[in-house]
């Protein structure tokens, strides 16, 4: 018994009609009749009744045709599942993100891969660039969107690709005494209280933070520190201390929070989508396409 089979029967149900049937397949009546009886003699039941004016269907044939019908579904809906996942249309995403992306990039970013990809399953995840790297090897996300490591930093099975450029931006109080000044010199921060999140969780940004400040004169004096760029300029709005941040994080709008960018302006912030080496996945590949399809992200507005 094979698949053709089946199909022959099934057909022969619905016309009970040798020569329709044939030619709805478009096989010779002979062959039709030929392959029926081969069936029949390896069930060892007659699945229809001839005569020479009427084909009518058996018990045994009505029964068999109904599990038929099934089995075939359930083929066709093997042979979808297979090509859709072949194509990365369905399956599941594990993405990583910093904190930094979510006001522009993320929404953006999953609103298109969402539209064109409903059957994906995605699940994100907010990670500090570090903790990012050590889910992408030990498989529990798939992707990562991270402030860019150099090329030691880049663990052997991971490889990166760079996505757009960020800049770095005072995040000031609303009523502090800095705050009217636009440009603002990163000198005049000296001495202010930073908010500041662990260098081991993102050590790229924070060594570029600590490395602009250096240039101007003074280091980082930290007073309080957080791990989400969302609690730092939620502490930033508290007048708890002023920070340096990704000029994203603009696009927040946070009441009681002023960006004003810095001079000298600072070396661009790069941002990498990062995979593992060698992956196979369609719905990586779908992924990485969607992400680069457009131009680079526009930037968060600053002063004013």
């Amino acid at each position: 018994m094979n698949l053709e089979q089946m199909r022959y029967i099934v057909v022969l149900a619905e016309e009970l009609h040798f020569g329709r049937t044939a030619r709805r397949l478009g096989l010779q009546q002979p062959t039709l009749s030929q392959q029926v009886r081969k069936l029949e003699d390896e069930l060892g039941v007659s699945l229809f009744d001839r005569t020479t004016r009427e084909v009518s269907i058996t018990a045994a044939g009505e029964s068999f045709v109904a599990e038929a019908r099934r089995a075939l579904h359930h083929v066709e809906r093997a042979q979808l599942t297979a090509r859709q996942t072949g194509r990365g249309d369905v399956g599941e995403l594990s993405l990583g993100f910093v904190g930094s992306a979510v006001p522009e990039l993320i929404p953006r970013l999953l609103r298109r891969f969402r539209r064109v990809y409903p059957g994906v399953e995605l699940q994100v995840r907010e990670l500090p660039s570090a903790r990012q790297i050590d889910e992408l090897l030990a498989g529990r996300i798939d992707v990562g969107i991270l402030h860019a490591l150099n090329e030691r930093e880049i663990p052997e099975g991971l490889t990166s690709q760079e996505i757009f450029r960020d800049v770095l931006v005072a995040a000031l109080p609303r009523r502090h005494p800095l705050a009217p000044t636009s440009p603002l010199p990163t000198s005049k921060l000296a001495g202010e209280p930073f908010i500041m999140f662990p260098r081991h969780m993102g050590p790229a940004l924070h060594d570029r933070i600590t490395s602009l400040t250096r240039a101007a004169g003074f280091e980082v004096r930290v007073s309080q520190e957080a791990g989400h760029m969302q609690t730092i300029i939620g502490l930033v709005a508290a007048e708890v201390g002023v920070s340096v941040v990704p000029r994203t994080m603009a696009a927040l709008r946070q009441p009681g929070v002023e960006f004003r960018q810095l001079t000298p302006k600072p070396e661009p912030l790069p941002i990498q989508f990062v995979w593992r080496r060698g992956e196979t996945s369609p719905v990586v590949r779908n992924f990485r396409t969607i992400l680069t399809k457009d131009s680079p992200l526009p930037r968060g507005r600053v002063d004013g």
